[in-house]
């Protein structure tokens, strides 16, 4: 990351029919007009270009969309290497009803992890999990909400794999519930000298993770209380803001946190892969 603060073939001409003898008693027919034939000929050619062009028309008009995908996920591929640090990671974040009840929620970057590989950064299994898909490079940041009560690293694993390799592996982890495993988290980011610099494994209380399959990337979030507790069971994301939802992770609103900034940063990331070079300043 960059820092802004710190063919189609043409259709064959069917041959005509050969036409009938005239009957022998019949007279000769006079000859048709040169210039009728002419014209007859030109209008079939004509109109032969004609269903050609429209046919060649419709696939040229089906390719711009399918290469623009094309070219927005090769452009995630490398877009780590570009796109500026609060772009991806704004200094701050708000959300209108983002947490419990509806409530607003305000989030502030805390500190921003210098890219790197995936080491450490998950724990074991989920590590396993993802290895298909390989690892090109792991952008982290992490946020303290507006009370500095909680704290939320957000990432992204930007993937080596091809479109095949994203869907087969978001179909894994659907079809095995992968991302509501409390032991495959992903691990916290804990600046030294800020709020979350308490902000380790023991402190995780809910986490999301998200395959795309627009992009080769994963996004995740984790959170957990900045100071320090533990012993609060671990639940994931998306049940911890389920309506009705009593747990300490849904009662704090960490599930919220971890949903909404995942979110935020998953939306940056295709934004920014899907923006044409020279159309983002426009």
């Amino acid at each position: 990351m960059s820092t802004e603060a710190d063919a189609m073939p043409p259709p064959t001409v069917p041959l005509r029919a050969p036409l009938p003898a005239p009957p022998a008693e019949a007279p000769r027919p006079h000859p048709r007009p040169r210039g009728r034939t002419a014209a007859a000929a030109v209008c079939l050619v004509l109109g032969l270009g004609l269903i050609a062009g429209a046919a060649a028309g419709t696939w040229l008009a089906d390719d711009p969309e399918r290469t623009a995908a094309e070219a927005a996920y090769e452009r995630g591929a490398t877009l780590w290497q570009s796109i500026p640090v609060d772009r991806l990671f704004p200094p701050a974040v708000h959300r209108d009803a983002a947490g419990p009840g509806g409530a607003r929620r305000d989030w502030t970057r805390a500190g921003v992890a210098p890219d790197s590989d995936c080491t450490e950064a998950f724990d074991p299994l989920l590590a396993t999990a993802l290895a298909p898909v390989g690892c090109k490079r792991l952008l982290r940041a992490t946020y303290t909400d507006a009370t500095s009560s909680s704290v939320t690293t957000v990432g992204l694993l930007v993937t080596d794999a091809d479109t095949t390799g994203m869907r087969a592996l978001r179909k894994r982890f659907a079809d095995e519930r992968l991302d509501e495993r409390p032991d495959l988290m992903p691990r916290p980011y804990a600046p030294q000298g800020t709020a979350a610099d308490r902000f380790g494994v023991a402190q995780r209380v809910s986490w999301r993770i998200t395959v795309l399959t627009d992009v080769p990337a994963v996004a995740f979030a984790v959170t957990g209380f900045a100071d320090g507790r533990t012993g609060t069971p671990p639940q994931p994301a998306a049940q911890a803001v389920a309506p009705g939802a009593t747990t300490a992770a849904a009662q704090a609103g960490l599930g919220h946190d971890a949903t909404a900034l995942a979110e935020e940063v998953e939306r940056a990331f295709r934004d920014a892969a899907h923006t044409p070079p020279g159309e983002a300043d426009r």
